[in-house]
C-alpha cells in the first residue's frame, strides 16, 4: 500500500511540474496547398484550420455599417462575429505567439458592396495593434508580412489598383487576369466546371491535362499563384484523382471543406 501511494504522489508531482502541453497548431506541419474554403462554418473558425496545418483560409464578408461581419448568407450574420474577432485578432495573437505558419493568406469574399468593404478593411488594417501583421504594397513596394489579405468575391478593382499605400490585394480571375502585375493580383482562381470538363473519373483528358499545365506555368511565370473551387469534395477516388494531378501540377491551393482529409493527403 505505501509503494502504491508512493507512486501515486510521484505521478502527481510530476504532472505538476511538467510543462504544458503546446497548442496543436504549434506542433502541426505547415501544409502550403492547403486551402480552407468557408473557413468560418467549422466548428473553431481559423483555429480548426490552423490545427491541420492549413495555411490559407476563406471568410465571406459582408459591410454592415461600420462592421464587416462573417457569414455565406445575410441570415448567418451575427454583431459578434466580425472580421476582428473572428480572424484578425486570433491572427495577431497566433503571430505574439509564434505558432501562426509562415506566408499565411486570408482571403476576404465581399459578398456585397466591395468599394466599401475595402475601405472599412483598410480602415481596420491600419489600426495600430495590427502594425506588422499584414503584407503592404507602397510607392511601388511589397513589404512581405505574416499574413496576406487577399480580397475575392465583390472586388473593387479600380479602387484597389488606385490605391498607392495598401495592405490588401486582389483575386483575379483564371481567365482574365494571368499575366497581371502580381503586386496588385497575386492570386488567380477559377470555379474549375467553368473551366474543365473532368470530374476525376477516370484519367484526366490529355488536352485538359496541357491546358491546366499551361494555365499554372503562366500565373507562376508572372509571379502569381493559382487556385480552383467548385473541385470533387466527397471521399472518394474523384477526389483524389483531382488533388493528385494538382499536386502533380503546382496548383497552389487546393480548396476543401474537409480539413481532415486533405491534411491527410499531402502528409502521406
Amino acid at each position: 500500500m505505501r509503494t502504491l501511494l508512493s507512486s501515486a504522489l510521484a505521478a502527481l508531482a510530476l504532472l505538476l511540474v511538467a510543462p504544458a502541453a503546446a497548442p496543436a497548431s504549434a506542433a502541426v506541419e505547415p501544409l502550403p496547398q492547403a486551402h480552407a474554403h468557408n473557413d468560418y462554418l467549422h466548428d473553431r473558425p481559423l483555429f480548426d484550420a490552423l490545427d491541420h496545418g492549413f495555411t490559407s483560409v476563406e471568410a465571406d464578408v459582408y459591410p454592415v455599417g461600420d462592421a464587416l461581419l462573417i457569414g455565406h448568407d445575410p441570415f448567418q450574420l451575427r454583431p459578434d462575429r466580425t472580421i476582428e474577432s473572428l480572424y484578425l485578432d486570433p491572427l495577431l495573437a497566433q503571430r505574439d505567439g509564434g505558432t501562426l505558419p509562415p506566408d499565411f493568406q486570408l482571403l476576404i469574399g465581399f459578398k456585397t458592396f466591395g468599394e466599401d468593404g475595402v475601405r472599412r478593411l483598410d480602415e481596420i488594417q491600419r489600426q495600430p495593434k495590427y502594425a506588422g501583421l499584414f503584407t503592404r504594397y507602397a510607392d511601388g513596394q511589397v513589404t512581405p508580412g505574416p499574413v496576406t489579405a487577399v480580397v475575392s468575391g465583390d472586388k473593387p478593382y479600380e479602387l484597389v489598383e488606385g490605391m498607392t499605400d495598401r495592405y490588401a490585394f486582389l483575386d483575379g480571375s483564371v481567365g482574365g487576369d494571368i499575366g497581371r502585375d502580381p503586386a496588385l493580383v497575386p492570386l488567380v482562381s477559377e470555379d474549375w466546371t467553368n473551366a474543365f470538363s473532368w470530374d476525376g473519373t477516370g484519367e484526366m483528358p490529355a488536352e485538359e491535362r496541357a491546358e491546366l499545365e499551361r494555365v499554372v506555368a503562366e500565373a507562376h511565370a508572372a509571379g502569381q499563384r493559382v487556385r480552383f473551387w467548385a473541385t470533387p469534395d466527397e471521399e472518394g477516388p474523384e477526389r483524389e484523382a483531382v488533388w493528385t494531378v494538382f499536386d502533380e501540377v503546382g496548383v497552389d491551393h487546393i480548396n476543401t471543406d474537409d480539413l481532415g482529409g486533405l491534411q491527410e493527403f499531402l502528409t502521406r
